[in-house]
């Protein structure tokens, strides 16, 4: 712990880019010569005792990306200056005694990310020019006194993921354009006098955390999950909302509940047949996931063969495949599954399969009977482009496998080992693949119901195709979320994937697939594990930027200035996606929504 007085102890350091003071006792105020600091972009001074204004010289610090004066003892208004600094991305002053009002001129912070001016004394209202700020993802004014109406240009931020209006003075309705905040996954508006429906909300899928709490907000709470996990704390105080919640009114008109999904484990005697698609959505029909429409359509283009003979005559696609593997000869396996080998087997029809064999000296086993389940009732109606096609499985005393459209470049890990395919596998080709795994990701949390958690996301269980296009496999701890149950289970996945959350909770949410996530996309970029850079978490954009280029993987042809920036932001991601609390990790629908920008 230091002590001292901070504008004596420390001076001008022309070449100083980074100060770092935060959590200490220091005193004093804030000197203005910190101006001259010409190559200072990190000022970090939170949490001690700092008295006195802002200087407004430091306006003239342009080069300054990241500003943390946060629980302090700072006094008077932001100055307008601050509003220079164009290449600010964080700028955090909250829990201070700042007065007056945001400067008008806060839509001049092009590159800000994160702002945070909570808990302080500021006022009057909040200027529309808020919404200028397009990369804000983070914004919080809670605990002021900001008066009238929450400015509808609000609704532009649309990378916004972190919303905080809660205890304020704020007045009228919740403006309409909210409805375009779609990458929102944390909501609290609580504490104000707000009014009127909240139907908008209706519209945010992205949606995870809500506080409305003490409004004057009236009207059914909306059918989505944030709304109908919210506990009664966060709706309370507004006598005019009604719904299916404990606490609160019924509707007059409201709408039907949420129908609880029933479960069923079946397992019919089905001798050595491999069962249709079409044939097990009868059986499992529990689950409904949204249809990709592409890949509805390269499903009956390409796959007119195969379904043919599945759906017609299991026996005879069961003798092919046998007869295809030699009986599952060593020599057509291509690698191993968590329970059993892989196998590639070319059918008379020229169709091509990968066949996943559960180990014979495990047929009867009940874990290897678990995650044979888990694999089929995960597939059973997932139509998503970067998901493995599943054709169908066989359950039988000789012999038990699934059965998998056969993906030519294998493994994204065995892709990254391998020095000339980590060469062929160019900057381009990797962004794309990070891409596709999110939108698959957020089709499994967001468009499935109930949702499905992966559980083992890792290069290993990522294939490729001939044109390096990214298919999730490897459902076998594939966990259905039921929303009626806590979702407590064993630790399952690879390590160095699984989030930390999991070792003492074994609660299972969509944020452990989130935080695997996040350790690919460093592995793709780095080209090996990223190890303990997980726990490195940059302060800046700028720190960012230093990082990727001194871990970026030297293996592929340099990336182009427009990937190079594509790839920091992506790292931004990543570290997002890695926070130690599960609630700041943003929702894979965000993510997704983030990587489509």
């Amino acid at each position: 712990m230091l002590i001292g007085n901070i504008s004596e102890d420390f001076g001008v350091y022309p070449s100083l880019d980074f100060i770092g003071l935060s959590d200490n006792q220091f005193y004093g105020e804030i000197s203005p010569k910190w101006a001259l600091c010409k190559n200072l972009s990190t000022l970090l001074i939170a949490g001690n005792n700092i008295t006195g204004r802002i200087p407004s010289e430091l306006g003239d610090s342009i080069q300054l990306q990241s500003l943390d004066f946060s629980s302090n003892h700072l006094v008077g208004e932001i100055p307008k200056e601050l509003t220079k600094l164009t290449s600010l991305s964080r700028l955090i002053l909250s829990g201070n005694q700042l007065s007056g009002g945001i400067p008008w001129e806060v839509g001049s912070f092009p590159d800000l990310e994160y702002l945070d001016l909570s808990v302080n004394r500021l006022s009057q209202s909040i200027p529309e020019a808020v919404g200028d700020m397009l990369k804000l993802y983070y914004l919080n004014l809670s605990s002021n006194n900001f008066g009238q109406r929450i400015p509808a240009q609000i609704g532009g931020l649309t990378q916004l993921t972190d919303l905080d209006l809660s205890y304020n003075m704020l007045s009228g309705e919740i403006p309409t354009q909210f409805q375009s905040l779609q990458s929102l996954s944390t909501l609290n508006i609580s504490y104000n006098n707000l009014s009127g429906s909240i139907t908008i909300f209706d519209e945010l899928r992205g949606l995870v955390y809500v506080d409305i709490a003490h409004n004057d907000l009236q009207g059914p709470i909306p059918d989505v999950p944030a709304f109908r996990n919210a506990p009664i704390q966060a709706l309370e105080g507004n006598e005019g909302l009604c719904g299916n919640i404990s606490g609160l009114k019924p509707c007059n008109h409201s709408r039907k509940g949420h129908r609880k999904l029933l479960y069923a484990i079946l397992f019919p005697l089905l001798g050595a047949a491999i069962v249709s698609i079409a044939i097990l959505a009868l059986f499992f029909g529990f689950k409904r996931c949204r249809k990709d429409a592409d890949e509805e359509i390269e499903s009956s283009m390409n796959d007119a063969s195969l379904f043919s003979i599945s759906s017609f005559d299991g026996k005879l696609l069961y003798s092919e495949i046998k007869s295809a593997t030699k009986n599952f000869s060593s020599q057509f396996s291509i690698g191993k599954g968590g329970y059993g080998n892989v196998y590639r087997a070319e059918l008379s029809s020229g169709d091509i399969v990968a066949v996943k064999m559960v180990h014979p000296q495990r047929s009867d086993d009940v874990r290897a009977a678990k995650e044979f389940q888990n694999e089929v009732m995960a597939f059973i109606d997932i139509r998503h482009r970067n998901i493995v096609k599943f054709y169908g499985f066989c359950w039988s005393d000789e012999h038990s496998f699934l059965v998998y459209k056969y993906l030519e470049k294998g493994s994204l890990a065995a892709n990254l080992r391998d020095e000339q395919a980590a060469k062929e596998l160019d900057w381009d080709k990797r962004v794309n693949i990070i891409k596709g795994v999110a939108h698959a990701l957020s089709y499994l949390h967001h468009d499935c119901s109930p949702p499905i958690v992966h559980r083992d996301l890792s290069s290993n269980n990522i294939l490729l195709d001939l044109e390096f296009e990214a298919h999730i496999s490897d459902f076998g701890t594939a966990k259905l979320l039921n929303p009626d149950s806590s979702n407590w289970t064993n630790l399952a996945g690879t390590y160095g994937y699984i989030a930390p959350e999991l070792a003492y909770t074994m609660k299972v949410t969509e944020k452990c697939d989130v935080y695997s996530f996040g350790v690919l996309i460093m592995e793709v970029i780095m080209g090996s594990h990223p190890s303990d850079l997980i726990s490195t978490l940059p302060s800046s954009s700028h720190e960012i930027q230093l990082l990727v280029n001194d871990v970026l993987d030297q293996r592929p042809l340099p990336p182009s200035p427009d990937v190079q920036v594509q790839l920091i932001s992506l790292m931004k991601i990543a570290f997002m996606c890695v926070a130690d609390n599960p609630h700041s990790r943003p929702t894979m629908y965000v993510a997704s929504q983030l990587l489509a920008d």
